[in-house]
């Protein structure tokens, strides 16, 4: 057995080690972006060191203290790219007519962050912040969350959260001690938003071990105040990198928070599947099996919305990062979860609640919790929606718009 797990250990690694597209040097603020083009405007906020190379802005090493930046992300026009892809500079200065490029990289000393908060807060009163995973350098970061902001259609103004990651697949004993060096920084960013007036709303969305890091910092919230901050209304975890155990124990201290939290998961997320050999063989969150009822039993005890994405095709060939590069996910997000919307109660369509609610809902989804579903591809491909339709029946109505999703296996 081991002979032939070790070979598809070993592949898996090297996969996540293919660096042939990935951006260096690529945050050269260019002098203007192009017709028909999008920008995100965006706080940054890091522990990372600073870099001295020009358009690298911030290393992988460990910085003391929390520093921030206001970039300014110009996106291709539509057309040039689908939604879900990011399109890096092949070479400095990018073109913006046909890739992602900086306008502005500007460091923010104390207080320069409520200029920006007045700005692109303000009219919204919404806030999305976003926490990247392992292997992931500072431009990386940037631009795939400028990408998840704009197609996702948000209306809330983005926050990246980056902390000091190697950029390497051997670096992640070192990526997970340096999200853990960055909890108390992640939850100092939390409580300042939270503490604002001109912010009466937070998303959290993490990805991979991001999503570790960020339920540390809402624990640590939870423990020194008593309670997770009201304006903290969702927490999205995206192939969470988290121990199961460890989970189980964070939400004792965050307690009545739970009904907050959405996890997308993939059974054939092969990333995971390297943590989870890294850590011993302990199951991942982001890769637990659905299809058991000791598992859907719990999700649904705790209200915690869980969507499978098993049966999703897009992302990456190692299936990690399916929440941002598939279309029909990443703007169902934006859609029901980052947008605020209410889903119990309803007339929304079935598909149009994906990302919202799913196994383990507070709002009724316990009742049906056995009831037969399709794999999520009926949710996001279209000519699979009326079928998926006709199978639950009248169940929709009992469900008052929720959705139990599952891997149809």
């Amino acid at each position: 057995m081991r002979s032939i797990r070790i070979p598809a250990l070993v592949a898996a690694a090297l996969a996540l080690a293919g660096c042939g597209g990935r951006p260096y040097a690529t945050l050269l603020p260019v002098s203007a972006s192009a017709p028909g083009a999008h920008t995100v405007d965006m706080l940054v906020a890091t522990t990372r060191a600073p870099s001295p190379v020009p358009g690298v802005v911030f290393s992988g090493d460990r910085g003391k203290g929390l520093s921030l930046e206001n970039i300014l992300v110009s996106i291709p026009p539509d057309g040039v790219r689908k939604p879900g892809a990011v399109i890096y500079p092949a070479r400095n200065p990018g073109n913006p007519a046909t890739e992602f490029v900086a306008l502005k990289v500007e460091p923010l000393k104390d207080g320069g962050a409520d200029a920006w908060y007045r700005r692109a807060a303000g009219p919204k009163k919404r806030v999305l912040i976003f926490v990247h995973g392992f292997n992931s350098t500072y431009e990386e970061a940037v631009f795939r969350f400028a990408q998840i902001s704009h197609d996702s259609g948000a209306d809330a103004a983005p926050i990246l959260f980056t902390w000091p990651s190697r950029g390497s697949v051997f670096g992640y004993l070192y990526d997970r001690e340096s999200a853990n060096y960055s909890r108390d920084s992640l939850e100092t960013m939390i409580a300042q938003a939270a503490a604002r007036p001109d912010v009466s709303e937070i998303t959290l969305m993490a990805h991979s071990m991001g999503s570790w890091l960020s339920m540390e910092a809402v624990r640590q919230l939870a423990i020194r105040r008593g309670a997770v901050p009201a304006k903290l209304k969702n927490i999205v975890l995206a192939s969470p990198d988290l121990d199961v155990d460890v989970f189980q124990e964070q939400l004792k201290a965050i307690g009545p928070a739970e009904n907050r939290i959405t996890i997308f998961t993939s059974q054939d997320d092969r990333a995971l599947l390297v943590s989870r050999r890294l850590a011993g063989g302990v199951q991942r969150l982001g890769s637990v099996d659905l299809t058991q009822p000791a598992v859907q039993a719990d999700f649904a005890k705790r209200g915690i919305n869980v969507v499978d994405l098993s049966g999703v095709r897009a992302g990456d060939g190692l299936n990690h990062t399916k929440f941002a590069e598939s279309p029909e996910v990443v703007k169902a997000i934006g859609r029901r979860l980052i947008a605020g919307d209410k889903v119990a109660g309803s007339n929304l369509g079935l598909a149009e609640t994906l990302g919202a609610t799913a196994i383990g809902t507070a709002q009724g989804v316990g009742s049906v919790i056995g009831a037969a579903a399709t794999a999520p591809a009926a949710i996001v491909d279209p000519r699979a929606r009326e079928t998926f339709r006709s199978q639950l029946g009248a169940a929709t109505d009992n469900l008052g718009g929720s959705l139990r999703t599952a891997t149809g296996r």
